[in-house]
């Protein structure tokens, strides 16, 4: 079994509910949740104008291929009502996958580890609750001095 972790975000309508329902679709679709962050909120990155997010991150452990994870989640975003019409832009859902066990996956549509995750607060705060020591497979550096070495100054407050 590989420990995926995701970063689950919301900022549209009830989030905290979208969030748990998210969970669920991950659980019903994928595999069960055996961890999962704090919730936190966020300013919106990217575009600074929208409104704030709530993120949480989950791990789970499955068999599935990396491949099979990445068409679940962008099938449980499609499910929940999930509409890509602008880089950044505001979203019912939005789940990544940050990590794939300690694989280096770089493909046309799937890169693990998380290409921006090192560079995001908002990623990191949550990351580093459910694991701090875990070492980033690329940068060789845990999650604690990521998130400590981190110039990204939004503000990501637990909730």
């Amino acid at each position: 079994m590989i420990d995926v972790f995701l970063l689950l975000g919301s900022n549209l309508g009830n989030r905290n509910a979208f969030l748990n329902k998210a969970i669920e679709h991950i659980e019903q679709d994928i595999a069960p949740v055996i961890k999962k962050s704090p919730v936190y909120e966020t300013q919106s990155w990217g575009k600074t104008d929208l409104p704030d997010y709530l993120n949480q991150v989950v791990m789970l452990q499955t068999a599935l291929p990396a491949k099979d994870v990445l068409q679940r989640v962008l099938t449980i975003e499609i499910e929940m009502g999930r509409k890509r019409e602008e880089k950044w832009g505001s979203r019912i859902i939005d789940i990544d996958i940050l990590f794939y066990g300690n694989d280096i996956i770089n493909e046309p549509n799937l890169i693990v580890p998380h290409p921006e995750l090192h560079n995001r607060r908002f990623t990191l705060e949550p990351l580093g609750m459910l694991m701090p020591d875990f070492i980033h497979p690329v940068l060789n550096k845990s999650i604690l001095e990521l998130k400590s070495s981190l110039k990204d100054d939004l503000i990501v407050k637990k909730i």
